[in-house]
């Protein structure tokens, strides 16, 4: 049964006195039976410091982490009823994949019938039933990291924890594996924790999305939220391919048919009530135009089969739109820059957070 995980006030701090270093600065998050949440950001976070605090392969400074209801902090990590795969594998190069799927099963003394049954539905599951008679070394980096998969599938856990495990796959791979992965809680229904530093893993797999930012919870949603509604400029800048577009400027009339002016232009569209804001536009929401009077020079064009994006250089700086793909706009060429005026992000200047 797909257990709750409860995350309340967690810290921790590696070192003491003014050698002291914060790490994770009071974490708050609750994780929904069944759920699949992401944890992003970049290296250096404090994601990984999360999950192994959460597999109890760490202690917190601070805080309670409850599983299923039960605090678990100061349990140990056998002791968590969860199962863990690793950007590495962890294989065991002389056990065969049969072997390495029932490898826990046989540590709990499972009856050999048992064991072979379960790992025959895993292995069904994971669509790996023709590997069972090879070992590691025979095997693809996919096929590796389904084995990986299924050996934490075997025990049927509470909690499913994912640590950057597609890091060491090709591109197309990495795609193919998160479909399987997507697929694979589907059909399992296990909460599951998952750590990445890659936005397009954490936008395709995730129910919930929790953005982190030097030790501090950034904004948590579904994937939609964190994309459409972004909490502040980080969150708006790390979320998102191409980037969103960021325009510094001041309202110079705020309310439905407000003016935003910045550097080599303005732009008529609501507008909030402060006047040193910081506009965001996703590059789909930015089209080129012959007519509009705000105008660039056209640096780049980048073709990727299904759009093409345009990007232009103003006096504000560089901005990206996204287009139709066989587009006729050419590097040199001038062109206008309109903007979707439903989907304006608005920022404050001075602290980077949401205003509307």
């Amino acid at each position: 049964m797909a257990a709750s995980l409860h995350i309340a006030g967690i810290r921790k701090v590696y070192g003491k006195g003014d050698k002291a270093v914060e790490v994770l600065k009071r974490i708050e998050i609750d994780v929904a039976p069944g759920e699949f949440l992401i944890l992003v950001g970049p290296s250096g976070c404090g994601k990984s410091t999360l999950l192994n605090i959460i597999a109890g392969l760490e202690e917190p400074s601070e805080g309670e982490l409850r599983i299923a209801g039960k605090n678990v902090v100061g349990v140990a990590p056998a002791q968590r009823d969860i199962a863990m795969v690793f950007q590495s594998y962890a294989l065991y190069p002389t056990m065969s994949v049969a072997d390495n799927i029932g490898f826990a099963l046989e540590m709990r003394k499972v009856p050999k019938e048992a064991r072979t049954r379960r790992i025959g539905e895993v292995a069904a599951m994971l669509q790996i039933e023709h590997l069972l008679g090879r070992r590691p070394s025979q095997l693809s980096g996919g096929q590796r990291q389904r084995v990986a998969m299924g050996r934490a599938l075997a025990r049927d856990p509470q909690l499913f924890l994912f640590d950057e495990p597609l890091s060491n796959l090709d591109a197309k791979l990495r795609v193919e594996m998160r479909a399987e992965i997507k697929r694979l809680h589907l059909v399992s229904g296990i909460t599951s924790v998952y750590v990445t530093h890659d936005q397009i893993e954490a936008m395709t797999l995730g129910s919930r999305i929790a953005v982190m930012k030097d030790g501090i919870l950034q904004q948590i949603g579904t994937p939609d939220d964190i994309y459409s509604r972004p909490a502040n400029t980080y969150v708006a800048g790390f979320i998102g391919s191409p980037t969103m577009n960021m325009i510094a400027g001041q309202v110079e009339t705020p309310g439905a048919q407000g003016k935003f002016a910045f550097a080599g232009g303005a732009l008529s569209l609501p507008c909030p009530a402060c006047h040193e804001v910081t506009l965001g536009l996703r590059p789909e929401h930015v089209h080129p135009s012959a007519d509009a009077p705000w105008r660039g020079e056209v640096v780049l064009v980048e073709p990727t089969g299904a759009d093409t994006f345009i990007v232009i250089k103003t006096a504000v700086g560089l901005i990206t739109a996204r287009t139709a793909p066989h587009s006729p706009i050419e590097v040199g060429d001038l062109t206008g820059i309109e903007v979707s005026q439903a989907h304006a992000n608005w920022f404050d200047a001075g602290s980077g957070v949401r205003m509307v």
